[in-house]
């Protein structure tokens, strides 16, 4: 109570004071401006958790804000923000995020018309943008690719050009991330051998028993991969394999062949100069992966002023030969083209004079693979270069390392495993490029379910490394019917109606079943509840209609490691000057 003031006074003034109800006040309010005004905050609210969000590193998916945004007409208010946040981050990683935020925001604003958001990012406007964020100017690239969409937003067919372009920027800065395990490539230096001496290097193929998807970047770096693989004999071979020598020739000899089941393809090329090696990042040009190999182990410098044959004379005395096949299919998903990378590698660095284990062979992959645009994991060259079974990490930071754990099991497990594992060729094709651009687009958009599914493959990888350490195939098999589930969450899509009616007909005789790799076609691994049931699984799949062509593998763990041998100039020939064998990765 004031001073001097009588009781119930103040309640009296109270009583008499001028009142307004809610509707008179409504009735002196600009209402439109208040909504417009309390609309503003809600976006420079939402601007702030952007940039929270993305520099924080949280898994928030940022897709209803988007959605919000554009319907709200604050679209470039949040392009503004986006950039800004891609400019500044701190590395690729987060930047490549904000610019698949972006190329979200551009699809929000075509409506669903304009065409797929998947298709190519070639157009020569953009490439001043790509140049300088392809030499690291992050900064100055996220600014001439904001020049450069405006120009791109006057139709729903050419905002959804637009995010092709900022996903292809997305792309530029995944790969300097994953460039980052460059620096866990250790090199050494060896005698090489007499020109005309064959390196000769051959690989088991893989199976992956879980965790795979969580090695593939981003989503290695951003939440941190775990995958366990088997190095396998196919029918009792490895199935991967590469050979190379030097020779007095300045030229590259360039030799692959691929494709047993399906009939053998033969490439044959020669190198004479630079221009010759020109389209080594294109993945489907003649010998890509050969010309990409010479260019990661240094053998040729592209951007060297010498050409090709003075590089050769200068480095090596001469030029090279090199050789690599595979017995198995196009799309096996059995790991075939990174763990055939790691073998021409390997050769290469021997016959070259180098030497590198297998630890730098797997972060020299990575590096080939980004080199060659294919945008790999690293899962399978860790299943094929380190032998029997194991277990990669990564953890959730940058620069991107693989570190290798060889899961110890009970004696006489292996031979168990081989009693009890089967392949199964299902006839079809995987397609793991095509799967690869929506498990990223996903992932950038933090869907819940799929932040989710990442923290489960990581989870069930150690927990199928458990079932390993324990010899217990029921639990191993339960691994495996709950890895391809979580494959199926990732990658809708993956699974082919007659790879549903094998499944659905092995169900009763298997502990556990997936397809390899993606998903998608290839090959499909069986757990079988009994051992040595090949030819009952033949009978039954014989008698199951709708499965097309099938054909079935036999397995066997390979516990020794891919083989190097310098076999002299006789390339049939075993082990006539050595044989090393590459340091397994602990």
């Amino acid at each position: 109570m004031l001073r001097h003031q009588q009781p119930g006074e103040g309640l009296g003034r109270w009583r008499a004071s001028w009142r307004m109800s809610w509707e008179q006040l409504l009735m002196c309010l600009d209402q439109e401006a208040e909504l417009a005004s309390r609309r503003a905050l809600f976006f420079r609210q939402a601007q702030g958790k952007l940039r929270r969000v993305l520099l924080e590193h949280r898994d928030c998916s940022l897709l209803p804000l988007i959605h919000t945004a554009v319907s709200e007409g604050y679209q470039e208010a949040v392009l503004s923000t986006l950039d800004q946040v891609a400019s500044v981050a701190a590395d690729p990683g987060v930047a490549a995020r904000a610019l698949a935020c972006i190329a979200d925001v551009l699809g929000c604003m075509a409506k669903g018309d304009g065409g797929l958001r998947s298709g190519p990012a070639a157009n020569r406007e953009w490439a001043p943008a790509f140049q300088q964020l392809e030499r690291g100017d992050i900064a100055e690239g996220v600014k001439a690719l904001a020049t450069e969409r405006r120009k791109w937003l006057g139709r729903p067919a050419l905002l959804v050009r637009a995010a092709r372009h900022y996903e292809g920027a997305e792309q530029i800065l995944i790969r300097q991330a994953v460039m980052s395990a460059c620096r866990f490539i250790n090199v050494g230096r060896e005698e090489p051998p007499p020109v005309g001496h064959w390196v000769l290097v051959e690989c088991p193929a893989r199976i992956d028993v879980s965790g795979g998807w969580s090695d593939t970047p981003p989503i290695t770096y951003e939440h941190g991969g775990a995958v366990v693989d088997i190095a396998i004999l196919v029918d009792g071979r490895r199935p991967i394999g590469a050979r190379a020598r030097r020779i007095a020739e300045p030229e590259l000899r360039l030799v692959s062949a691929s494709g047993a089941l399906e009939g053998e393809v033969v490439l044959e090329l020669v190198c004479q100069d630079l221009e010759d090696l020109q389209d080594y990042c294109q993945p489907h040009a003649p010998g890509a992966l050969l010309k990409a190999a010479f260019i990661c182990t240094q053998i040729v410098t592209l951007a060297s002023q010498k050409p090709l044959q003075a590089q050769l004379l200068e480095c090596s005395g001469g030029g090279f030969e090199v050789h690599s096949w595979s017995s198995l299919p196009h799309g096996s998903g059995l790991g075939t083209s990174s763990i055939l990378a790691g073998a021409v590698m390997a050769a290469l660095y021997r016959a070259a004079g180098k030497s590198a284990n297998a630890e730098s062979l797997i972060h020299a992959v990575l590096h080939l693979e980004q080199v060659l645009t294919t945008g790999g994991g690293w899962q399978d060259q860790v299943g094929g270069l380190v032998p029997g079974i194991k277990i990669g990490r990564s953890k959730a930071l940058l620069p991107l390392k693989v570190e290798v754990e060889q899961i110890p099991v009970p004696e006489g497990f292996p031979q168990t495993l081989n009693q009890h594992l089967l392949l199964i060729y299902t006839g079809k094709t995987r397609l793991a490029r095509n799967l690869l651009q929506d498990v990223l687009r996903n992932w950038y958009a933090r869907l819940p379910a799929i932040v989710q599914n990442a923290d489960a493959l990581v989870s069930n990888a150690e927990q199928c490394a458990q079932a390993f350490r324990q010899g217990n195939l029921p639990l191993l098999g339960e691994c495996l019917t709950r890895y391809w589930q979580q494959k199926k969450c990732m990658a809708p899509g993956c699974e082919p109606l007659a790879v549903r009616r094998m499944m659905d007909a092995l169900q009763p005789y298997v502990y556990g079943q997936s397809l390899a790799g993606a998903g998608g076609g290839g090959f499909l691994y069986i757990l079988t509840k009994e051992p040595s049931q090949k030819d009952f699984i033949q009978q039954i799949l014989a008698n199951t209609e709708g499965l097309g062509n099938f054909s079935i593998h036999t397995v066997e763990v390979d516990t020794a490691g891919f083989s190097l041998q310098l076999v002299g100039s006789d390339p049939k020939a075993r082990g006539d000057t050595g044989n090393e064998r590459a340091q397994p990765v602990m």
